[in-house]
């Protein structure tokens, strides 16, 4: 591989002769070490038995030049039984490595090999500890000019800090510990120096609900206030504007961190671990870190990642075959674009699509294509070179298709991703990443490269401090120039270089477990199927297909790698809140009537429970049984509904009776292209069957109280009649009229009195 390559000028003779010299010393003065050299297999393992850790926390600087003094600082811990005396602290200065695998072999090698760990350099630089107790620790500083170090031209130089002393069971000075690192040597500015883009990548886990509230501005709902812990001071999205605002390095957003944060800046509510929705308090930070953003990337390289990062790798394939998945991601993009230039006010480019891990597979480039993106970031571990050039070739490499493949340097992306809050660790790694950057420029070709960085999406704070302090070494220029990525992605590819997209069957195994699952895409599709018919039916659909169209995005995210439970938990949540939005369009569930004479009409209301009126729905009512109940001149009739939010709609049907009985009636939602919707509800009407006979018995019963009626008023006429007709045979022939008092005795009985 390239990574093999040979660096040019490395191990010079005067180099190498240095370091004969110095064994020579070294064995010249310590009798027994000189045994072990000629076994140095179990004997080199024996000699650092003592039990001495030594850490290194400092070196200063990273990269020196002539005239500088370079200062160590660290702590040696004695790990084992027996106090160690008369014990010193030394610097051991190797010859210039030869290719960048011999780095990768020294950084792992652990305990002293004399015999191929070089001499110290003079002992008036070293540390002086007296006496080191069992499980005691002792720090410890070396500052040694550079010129005393015996540098030749430039290289990668090991450096081995060992501490050597006595015990009480070998009273003679041995090796006890050791830990090494590198120097970068490049004294003055190489004639040609590589180009170097650094990825520096905002990016988070999901954190925004589809819920929203019922307000005008439809305040969001979080799923916990975790994302103000990143954003304020000493968080890691703080640390990463803080520190990146001074380096020479492209931005990589994914558009959705940004939404979310804006969407905190104008008032956010989010769910407490016992499931109450209370008020967002972080405001201000949220403003705060926004404002910080877009100074910071004013002038700067920004790429924005399709909305909510989706993975590519899973979608190619888990999800391809799932219908509507792929189509998700061409509007991802769009929105990605929208996104940045609303909050951040910078035109963002989108024509770049990362894998996770930048492993790839004709699928996946596939799949990136298909969203816009003409270059794919890929990594050096993926498509590997042959090593047939000799040396690591630039980052850009034709793939077909009018698609490149900008192929991140895996040394230099992974450099940073252990433990980083250790100061030891730190700083091995910044002096690891130094080297094969160095590495690379000197090796041999006459090419001038381009190389590009693509570290963790989400590195932690100290890893991001860490990143910063490499790149702040590289600074003043000796060996790499900083680009950004459209730069890189733009350079020429080297002649002969591998451009093969490896196989399926080269896809890492342990990416293809973490992948999104068939079923996550097969819910969400379930999910985007809902929403589809729901907004059908809405006034303001966007008050809907907005959250839950960028929540579909979510749930596809590359946030969720490695988090399967809270992932699956995501897309129920999501879904039960779609349909719970859904149910509150609803028949209302209606009791059973009965249906008394041949037509009557039966009310069936529709609630809608929504803030927004409904409209483009029909409400069908059915008769199970049509030869007893009809609905119009059928077993069913319809009629569309619009209903107000926060209201009922009542809508009356013409039921007939056709014979007598119990009959089931359902009443259905359907949407005006003929979609169901919501839950059917039954009810039962008791019909009585109304026939003929019944009604000329109705008639003739009526007739005979009309006739009964006349025969009693024309008997009262005829008894009022013989009545006068007495009282006046009793009157004087006078004439004299009555004027005695009318009888006031009660009418007889059963007799009507009219009023």
């Amino acid at each position: 591989m390239a990574e093999a390559a040979d660096i040019q000028g490395a191990s010079p003779a005067p180099a190498r002769r240095r370091w004969l010299r110095r064994t020579a010393v070294l064995l010249a003065g310590t009798p027994v070490l000189a045994a072990l050299v000629s076994a140095p297999g179990p004997g080199a393992q024996a000699a650092d038995a003592g039990g001495v850790e030594v850490q290194l926390s400092t070196v200063a600087p990273a990269a020196p030049v002539k005239g500088d003094t370079l200062t160590i600082s660290g702590t040696v811990v004695n790990t084992g039984r027996e106090t160690i005396t008369g014990a010193h602290v030394g610097l051991r200065v190797g010859p210039a490595l030869g290719d960048r695998a011999s780095i990768d072999e020294a950084a792992e090698r652990a305990g002293f090999r004399a015999g191929t760990d070089p001499g110290e350099v003079d002992q008036a630089y070293s540390a002086k500890i007296a006496s080191l107790p069992s499980k005691a620790s002792q720090s410890f500083t070396l500052s040694i000019p550079v010129n005393k170090l015996e540098l030749d031209k430039e290289g990668v130089y090991q450096l081995g800090v060992s501490l050597s002393g006595e015990t009480e069971s070998r009273p003679y000075e041995q090796v006890l510990g050791i830990k090494r690192t590198f120097l970068p040597w490049q004294p003055e500015p190489a004639a040609r120096r590589s180009q170097l883009s650094y990825l520096w990548p905002l990016v988070s886990t999901t954190r925004l609900t589809a819920e929203t509230g019922s307000d005008e501005v439809q305040t969001p709902v979080f799923l916990d206030d975790s994302l103000a812990d990143e954003l304020r001071t000493g968080g890691r999205l703080e640390r990463m504007v803080s520190l990146g605002k001074e380096l020479p390095i492209t931005w990589v957003v994914d558009p959705d961190l940004l939404y979310t944060v804006d969407a905190m800046t104008k008032g956010y509510r989010y769910r407490t671990p016992d499931g109450k929705i209370v008020q967002g308090r972080n405001k201000a930070v949220a403003e705060q870190w926004l404002s910080s953003l877009e100074a910071a990337v004013q002038g700067k390289k920004v790429v924005a990642l399709p909305f909510a990062d989706p993975d590519i790798a899973s979608l190619a394939h888990q999800g391809k075959d799932v219908s509507g998945t792929l189509g998700q991601l061409r509007p991802a993009t769009d929105k990605a674009k929208q996104a940045v230039e609303t909050v951040l006010h910078v035109t963002p480019s989108t024509d770049f699509s990362w894998p996770v891990d930048g492993a790839i597979d004709p699928s996946i480039v596939n799949v990136a294509t298909s969203a816009g993106a003409h270059n794919v970031l890929a990594r050096s571990d993926s498509l590997q070179e042959t090593g047939a050039l000799g040396y690591t070739p630039s980052a850009a490499r034709p793939i077909g298709a009018g698609t490149t493949a900008v192929v991140a340097d895996a040394d230099l992306s992974t450099a940073f991703e252990g433990d980083m809050l250790n100061a030891g660790n730190s700083t091995l790694a910044v002096q690891r990443f130094l080297a094969h950057s160095l590495a690379l420029n000197l090796q041999k070709t006459d090419n001038q490269r381009s190389f590009v960085v693509t570290p963790q999406r989400m590195p932690s704070a100290s890893q991001a401090q860490s990143m910063a302090d490499a790149l702040r070494a590289l600074q003043a220029g000796r060996w790499t120039q900083p680009v950004d990525l459209d730069a890189a992605a733009a350079a020429k590819p080297d002649a002969g270089v591998n451009t093969q997209v490896p196989g399926a069957g080269q896809y890492p195994e342990a990416l293809r477990k973490t992948e999104l699952p068939v079923a996550a895409f097969e819910k969400i599709r379930t999910t985007q199927n809902t929403l589809d018919h729901f907004k059908v039916i809405l006034t303001s659909p966007d008050r809907v297909e907005i959250p839950f169209g960028n929540t579909t995005n979510r749930e596809m995210s590359t946030s969720w790698r490695g988090r399967p439970q809270d992932a699956g938990h995501y897309r129920n949540q999501v879904q039960e809140y779609l349909i719970s939005l859904t149910e509150k369009v609803k028949v209302v569930p209606k009791s059973d009537a009965t249906l008394s004479g041949h037509s009557a009409t039966i009310p069936v209301s529709v609630q809608n429970s929504l803030v927004q009126d409904v409209h483009n729905l029909v409400l069908r009512v059915k008769s199970a049984n049509p030869t007893r109940l009809m609905f119009g001149d059928g077993g069913e009739a319809e009629q569309e509904v619009t209903v107000q939010g926060g209201h009922s709609q009542t809508v009356k049907f013409t039921a007939n009776a056709t014979a007598s009985g119990p009959v089931e009636v359902t009443a259905q939602l359907f949407t005006t292209n003929g979609v169901p919707y919501g839950k059917e509800r039954r009810f039962t009407v008791e019909a009585t069957e109304i026939t003929p006979t019944v009604m000329l018995v109705i008639a003739g019963g009526v007739l005979l109280l009309v006739l009964a009626g006349i025969k009693m008023y024309a008997s009262r006429k005829r008894v009022a009649a013989r009545a006068a007709a007495a009282e006046e045979s009793t009157q004087p022939s006078d004439g004299t009229p009555d004027t005695g008092p009318q009888s006031t005795s009660p009418s007889g009985a059963g007799e009507t009195v009219d009023r």
